[in-house]
């Protein structure tokens, strides 16, 4: 045993710790074997316990979890980068979240971090010409864990949103990598149009709880958006905004505030 779990730290050392992990957790608090035995130990890679997990949330009276999980085990035998982007999410949470203490809780028990990696599911589906299977599962998630994330929106990778109710992501919104938000956030549209109408969201960029960005409109790297604030135009890169309508109040306050997830407005940003 010893001498397989040296092999797997080699070969994925992420899986390898959340797999130690769950075994720490169950002798922890033994009730839970069962279920962290059934997500995560039963499991020889993070993928397919990813796909359980999805399958196990998103099931109902109209949609066997056998059928998800045949859905998302042929997403992720596909496209490698749906489990890559899982290993940078689960990082990202694990590094910004601080009521996140070991991987196996984004794997286990953070909706944000689970609803996430069912939209990819999704997205994969949108990509694969099956719009209909895609808004199924768009549907689910949005019943399941109080997230909207059209399939058709484009999210990068080390995404962290925490506690994740009520997030809406609109259809033409674009997310770059290392984005933070909160609960609340919506990236919506303006009027009726029916083209490209959602934000677009740069790399590093931190946004609020209950932030709201919304039209076509380009929101710079590294920038933050005050929690509550209502964006209706372009935000420059390294900026901090808020307010409603919201405005350039001082500068970023650091290099990456995705990461430090500094949410307070100091002096000079007054």
């Amino acid at each position: 045993m010893a001498e397989t779990r040296k092999k797997l730290a080699q070969v994925d050392p992420v899986w390898e710790r959340i797999c130690r992990e769950a075994e720490e957790a169950i002798r922890d608090e033994p009730l839970l074997g069962g279920v962290i035995h059934a997500g995560i130990l039963h499991h020889a890679t993070i993928e397919r316990a990813l796909s359980y997990r999805m399958s196990q949330k998103l099931t109902s009276n109209e949609m066997s979890e056998q059928i998800l999980r045949e859905i998302a085990d042929e997403a992720f035998g596909d496209d490698p980068e749906l489990s890559q982007a899982a290993r940078a999410d689960l990082m990202a949470v694990l590094d910004r979240d601080p009521a996140c203490h070991r991987l196996l809780q984004p794997m286990m028990f953070f909706k944000g971090f689970q609803a996430v990696q069912a939209y990819r599911v999704g997205h994969w589906l949108w990509q694969q010409g099956r719009r209909d299977m895609a808004y199924f599962i768009q549907m689910r998630i949005s019943e399941a864990f109080g997230v909207d994330i059209h399939p058709g929106a484009k999210i990068g990778r080390g995404i962290m949103i925490d506690h994740a109710h009520s997030i809406v992501i609109g259809e033409t919104a674009v997310v770059g990598d290392n984005v933070s938000m909160l609960h609340s956030v919506t990236l919506g549209g303006t009027g009726k149009e029916d083209e490209d109408r959602h934000p677009k969201i740069a790399n590093g960029v931190l946004i609020g709880a209950g932030a709201k960005v919304l039209g076509n409109i380009k929101v710079g790297r590294c920038s933050r958006i005050a929690a509550g604030s209502v964006v209706l135009q372009e935000v420059p890169p390294c900026k901090t905004v808020a307010g409603v309508p919201a405005k350039i109040v001082g500068e970023a306050g650091c290099a990456q505030p995705a990461v430090t997830m500094d949410q307070l407005l100091n002096e000079s940003a007054g």
